[in-house]
């Protein structure tokens, strides 16, 4: 049987809602208490005169671009993606694509910047090396990954949001998702009360 644009989205709602976030060390936070950390890294880092730097690849690219515009824009908060076509192409160029983030992340990074880094898989090493690059500069680090639970990604950061699914479009949606409820939750977001409560009975028919 064919599956149904209700069954697509149902198993989203279920992956976003069971994100498992956990800390350095492995120990679980939950998502309310992850996605709060995270907001408070972002604005200290904005307060102190720091920057909230977005990396991923391909689609994790898009998202980078488009949460760092929405977090300076909208949120208040300095933030950029380190995505330039010509500092990508050069550094990849001269250093190879592994190197495409570190580099940049060693050319600008302060101490008290805060990294965020997506990526499905975990396991790109354009990714995975910014990470190091970043904690040797004193940098915060923020991780969204999917696919295989033993990613290495996913233990990198002092937050980490992992999607347990291998589906691009899935796990892409959904660190999209946690991204807009990390800034959206910042900037004061709070739902019309009739709308949020038949949402909530929709939800809990469907998942029942």
């Amino acid at each position: 049987m064919r599956a149904s644009p209700s069954d697509y989205f149902l198993a989203l709602h279920r992956l976003i809602l069971g994100a498992e976030v956990t800390d350095r060390s492995g120990r679980s936070m939950g998502i309310t208490r992850g996605v709060d950390a995270v907001r408070s890294a972002a604005r200290q880092a904005h307060a102190k005169g720091n920057t909230v730097i977005f990396i991923g690849n391909g689609g994790s690219a898009g998202i980078a671009s488009h949460l760092a515009i929405d977090f300076s824009k909208n949120g208040g908060i300095r933030a950029l993606a380190l995505n330039d076509p010509s500092a990508l192409t050069c550094l990849g160029n001269d250093f190879g694509y592994e190197s495409i983030f570190a580099k940049q992340l060693s050319f600008h990074a302060r101490p008290g910047d805060l990294l965020v880094a997506i990526s499905s898989s975990g396991k790109s090493p354009s990714i995975l090396n910014a990470v190091d690059a970043a904690r040797e500069r004193d940098c915060g680090v923020v991780t969204l990954s999917g696919f295989g639970e033993d990613n290495p990604l996913r233990c990198r950061g002092a937050v980490n949001f992992y999607v347990r699914s291998r589906a691009y479009g899935i796990v892409e949606v959904a660190h999209l998702a946690l991204c807009h409820a990390i800034l959206d939750l910042e900037m004061g977001w709070r739902p019309p009360r009739q709308e949020s409560q038949g949402m909530k009975a929709d939800a809990d028919a469907a998942i029942g």
